[in-house]
């Protein structure tokens, strides 16, 4: 018998594919005194570096356009990002001397894939997260909190909502599968922020599709229901639930989260941004 069963993936989103890793957190509080200045300790000395503000504005802009739905508006931390405020890769940080190598090679084991970004740009992303190390440090009862905030739902709300439209029904074949009066109809009411995000990535819940060809050759089609190596369950379009052992037959399955994944090896993150912007619409 032949199966075109369909591999399972892994979930990988958190962190997705757009978000500063996990890896940049180790939770240590850091000792840090000067809001103008990055302090690191190595081999007993201490070292530090002052930041232009043009150079931690930069930053600021950056990392609020492509982190801060992961990491909250001021690096403290959201749903899903650690606090990098807390970070002792950071806190050992010069210059991006160490930030710089994980934001280039990603870390792959962590669900974070490599970002294309100049050294200007790593410099000012380095530059912002050390200042706002340095006033979570100064600020009275901040520092070894340990508090993780939430993400707002403005925090999402960086992309082009026409653009994310355009590439909905072109570039990213989103519609083939989905319609915004159909089963995307108040999406944005049913989901909100980080949620509705994580659904656009790596929906829950997303239901397989599934034809099975009998050794007669009649075909029956409909949403999987059971699978294991033995049996194969499906439910028609009746709401009739029928199954055959796996040898008697032959089916394909179609998982859409499968499409959605295939998607994070081509998405950009303009296109992430647009897309979520546009879904927001949908209420």
């Amino acid at each position: 018998m032949t199966s075109y069963r369909s591999s399972p993936r892994r979930n990988l989103l958190p962190a997705t594919a757009w978000f500063f890793s996990i890896a940049l957190c180790a939770a240590q509080t850091p000792q840090r005194s000067s809001p103008t200045k990055s302090m690191a300790s190595q081999s007993g000395v201490v070292r530090g570096k002052t930041y232009s503000s043009d150079l931690v504005e930069a930053g600021r802009g950056l990392f609020r356009q492509d982190c801060s739905f992961c990491h909250g508006r001021d690096a403290t931390g959201g749903e899903t990002g650690p606090d990098l405020t807390r970070s002792r890769l950071v806190r050992e940080d010069i210059g991006g001397e160490k930030i710089a190598p994980v934001l280039r090679n990603g870390r792959p084991d962590r669900g974070m894939p490599p970002f294309e970004l100049t050294a200007q740009q790593i410099s000012s992303l380095a530059a912002f997260i050390h200042s706002q190390q340095d006033n979570a440090a100064a600020a009275a009862g901040r520092a070894g909190n340990g508090g993780r905030k939430g993400v707002d739902a403005s925090d999402l709300q960086t992309g082009n909502a026409e653009a994310g439209r355009s590439y909905f029904n072109g570039a990213g074949g989103c519609a083939a599968c989905h319609s915004p009066t159909g089963d995307l109809a108040g999406i944005a009411s049913r989901y909100e922020g980080l949620e509705l995000e994580k659904q656009m990535l790596y929906p829950k819940h997303a239901k397989s599709k599934i034809i099975v060809t009998t050794l007669s050759g009649q075909t029956i089609a409909g949403t999987l229901a059971y699978e294991d190596e033995f049996t194969i369950g499906l439910t028609d379009s009746s709401g009739t639930y029928r199954s055959w052992r796996t040898r008697d037959v032959r089916y394909k399955i179609s998982a859409p989260v499968n499409a959605h994944v295939d998607l994070f090896s081509r998405y950009t993150d303009a296109d992430v941004h647009n897309l979520m912007a546009y879904l927001q619409t949908l209420h």
